[in-house]
């Protein structure tokens, strides 16, 4: 097969072209290369796709296949009326990001969408937007030759944002210094993460047979609670978690879900109580397989302590922040 990664240099396009190339296929990535090198057996093609001219390096060629990560309207638009007409596949990769609400547990991929962004940038704050946006110009030119995938949280190797890491890493960092862990109370909350080799598997196994339509493409839905304890038995660690009040660490400046002073998978917005607990049934139907919680967390932590557990993160508190915010409980 004929391949084309719109991308390819970053964790999951990369990843996705490692992996078509591991399968046999002719796979071209389109990149500034700027980001990282591409994965070993694919070509790079250099391209800024902001700029005229971006495709014209792989325009006129019938591609088998062509899968799409961007969040950006203006790349999409340009990509699809350069290449749409000798596609005989398009997926793209958007988010459930996409959706307008956010607050009802099990939502499959008939609930209702964000109105789709009319510029062609977006922003962190226009996310869910964007998405909305390409999968509508995707969806307008190529019909029934289009597949969308909607990820949520995606985990794994490689996940530099330090989320999908971040609990099973404190929990090896205790096992080895010794505790407490400072969690936030929110033990029965919904928790759902996808490994990225499972999306992978999904997005290039649909590919190479022209699966079309919409799929969430998430975890199955387990607790925070559950992803602590599998993150204690991945890092064998048997000593103290304090669990503390939500309330109490937004006064302290504790955010939530990502970025410095955080505490990953805690979602403090009622209006977003779901956002990690929708439908995986669809996917599934179409042979989605994810593996087990344990085997995501204890792969995950074999990839942090390469990583190294005491570097800086992208997201989680530091040593000396959890100390501090420990030790203000107990004054």
């Amino acid at each position: 097969m004929d391949l084309l990664v719109l991308g390819g240099t970053q964790w999951l396009g990369r990843t996705l072209a490692a992996e078509g190339a591991a399968r046999g296929h002719r796979v071209t990535c389109l990149a500034r290369g700027e980001a990282g090198s591409v994965a070993a057996g694919t070509e790079l093609v250099r391209a800024d796709r902001s700029e005229p001219g971006a495709y014209d390096a792989v325009a006129g060629r019938d591609w088998d296949a062509v899968i799409d990560v961007t969040r950006q309207p203006g790349y999409a638009r340009a990509a699809v009326a350069a290449l749409g007409d000798t596609a005989r596949h398009w997926t793209f990769i958007s988010s459930c990001n996409v959706y307008a609400r956010h607050d009802e547990p099990g939502a499959d991929e008939s609930a209702a969408l964000l109105p789709p962004l009319a510029s062609d940038e977006s922003t962190p704050e226009t996310y869910g937007e964007a998405k909305s946006a390409i999968e509508q110009a995707y969806r307008e030119t190529l019909g029934d030759r289009f597949l969308t995938i909607r990820p949520g949280l995606i985990a794994g190797p490689g996940d530099a944002s330090g989320r999908s890491g971040y609990w099973v890493a404190r929990m090896a960092r205790a096992a080895r210094d010794g505790g407490p862990v400072l969690v936030p109370d929110i033990l029965d909350a919904a928790a759902q993460a996808i490994h990225v080799d499972d999306l992978v598997r999904f997005t290039l196994d649909s590919a190479e047979r022209r699966l079309t339509g919409v799929f969430n493409a998430v975890g199955d839905r387990t607790t925070f609670g559950a992803w602590l304890d599998g993150s204690r038995d991945a890092a064998a660690y048997d000593g103290d978690v304090v669990a503390i009040d939500t309330g109490w660490l937004g006064e302290q400046g504790v955010v939530e879900w990502s970025g410095p002073d955080s505490l990953p998978l805690w979602i403090a917005d009622p209006e977003w109580n779901a956002f990690l607990d929708r439908s995986n049934a669809a996917a599934k139907r179409e042979g989605l397989r994810v593996r087990p919680l344990g085997q995501l967390l204890a792969e995950t932590l074999a990839w942090e302590r390469e990583q190294g557990l005491d570097r800086d993160r992208g997201a989680g508190l530091t040593a000396a922040r959890e100390a501090e915010l420990l030790a203000t409980l107990t004054a």
